[in-house]
């Protein structure tokens, strides 16, 4: 028999609930009253816990605010006075080797952190000079944390099996395209984990080294003595590698280089700035690329975001509407997938953010005889486009809608992420 419920008892469990999300975690600090000595420890220390990327100290006329990217999204930590905050950036540029007195111009710098548990975090530093003072930039690099293996960046079985079949190639070219936290170190990581089988001579060239990996030969360049990826490529091809790794792609040279490289009997996995998988060919025309050696060499391009994961504690699910959302992808979709949608929510496990994690929504490019007459033939982005999609191109459209199907995120996340123009159905795309 059911036992009625007493205001008085709503109002305990609406008082407990709310005093839950004030106890609950937060990413925000307590800064106030603190020396630099413990201000920045302890803001690494946090940093490291929430697995975040980066600290901000950004500089006011009144303030220096702290801030970090939590799973690609700013999120403010603190708060300082100007003169505490001023000399935790000194006190940052000191640990870092940089030189405090000079405040005109941007400096870069690197700080070995030795955390309580004993590991060392790979901090990269940058100053640089704002309307009020400094503002200072922490990269945290952490070696100790685990590299993903090419089934758990986030691909879709058929787009996974795309780029094993790419990888098993001996020679030719791999893009790997997107804007800066799209995850594409975490791809290319994942790509050399799988080549990495000790029957293959494998050397990179990274700005900076990432993740030390045995087994690899890994380079750095170092623009103060001008070691570009150029120059480093060039010595790095005399070194008789099977594959070659390069972190970027950013200027002519490195282009075609890395393009005579993959048509001489090199697999080269390298990045490139570009929206979408089709536009990644003509950025390499624009770098002045031969478009018969492109043609020739390009295996494939992979072009990715990252979006954020619901946290399965406290999602909010709600009914989808009948739309026809996701009818251009139902079969790819589970029995039942698609009929419920979900929402972020709030909880402790979370702290309070509603996302846990991050997963890559992907579109891949596979060059085939058709798309190679077409990059021969410098035909536009459109023309390359409309034959990709006829030999069956998964769009980033279909893999999103696959990833907000299943439960995995959201529809605002997604709209977040990704540009409107991404997100229309091809036939409704202007040629």
């Amino acid at each position: 028999m059911a036992t009625a419920t007493s205001g008085t008892d709503l109002s305990n469990k609406h008082e407990q609930t709310n005093e839950n999300i004030k106890a609950a975690p937060t990413l925000h600090l307590d800064l106030a009253g603190k020396e630099p000595e413990q201000v920045v420890p302890e803001l690494i220390e946090h940093a490291a816990k929430l697995r975040v990327s980066d600290v901000f100290f950004t500089t006011n006329e009144d303030n220096v605010e702290v801030a970090a990217r939590h799973l690609g999204v700013l999120r403010a930590v603190g708060t300082l006075t100007p003169d505490i905050g001023r000399r935790c950036i000194s006190y940052v540029k000191t640990l870092a080797d940089m030189n405090i007195s000079e405040r005109r111009r941007p400096l870069d710098g690197r700080w070995l952190f030795n955390r309580r548990n004993g590991q060392n975090l790979d901090l990269r530093i940058n100053t640089i000079p704002t309307l009020y003072g400094e503002d200072c930039t922490l990269r945290i690099l952490d070696q100790h944390h685990r590299l993903l293996s090419v089934d758990q960046i986030g691909m879709d079985p058929p787009q996974y099996k795309q780029l094993i079949h790419l990888l098993s190639s001996p020679s030719g070219l791999i893009l790997v395209t997107g804007p800066t936290e799209s995850g594409k170190s975490t791809t290319l990581y994942a790509s050399l984990s799988h080549l990495n089988n000790g029957e293959r001579k494998i050397n990179t060239i990274e700005d900076p080294i990432e993740y030390s990996i045995r087994g690899i030969r890994q380079s750095q360049i170092n623009t103060t003595i001008d070691l570009t990826f150029d120059e480093l490529l060039r010595s790095v091809l005399r070194q008789a590698p099977d594959v070659i790794m390069i972190g970027e792609i950013r200027d002519i040279e490195t282009a075609r280089t890395a393009v005579r490289a993959a048509a001489s009997g090199h697999l080269v996995l390298t990045t490139l700035h570009a929206s979408v998988a089709t536009t990644a060919i003509h950025t390499m025309l624009r770098l002045k690329v031969h478009p018969h050696l492109l043609a020739m060499s390009l295996l494939g391009v992979v072009s990715q975001r990252l979006l954020r994961t619901l946290c399965s504690k406290c999602r909010q699910p709600f009914e989808a509407p009948p739309t026809g959302l996701f009818d251009d992808i139902q079969d790819r979709l589970e029995p039942g997938e698609g009929q419920q949608l979900y929402a972020p929510g709030r909880c402790p496990d979370c702290y309070m953010t509603g996302y846990t994690s991050r997963t890559g929504v992907f579109e891949m490019l596979t060059v085939g005889p058709e798309i190679r007459k077409l990059i021969d033939e410098r035909a536009t982005t459109q023309a390359i486009r409309q034959k990709a999609i006829e030999e069956g191109l998964i769009e980033f459209r279909q893999s999103a809608l696959v990833k907000v199907a299943k439960g995995l995120t959201s529809i605002e996340e997604v709209l977040r992420v990704m540009p409107g123009e991404y997100l229309q159905q091809a036939s409704s795309r202007p040629a």
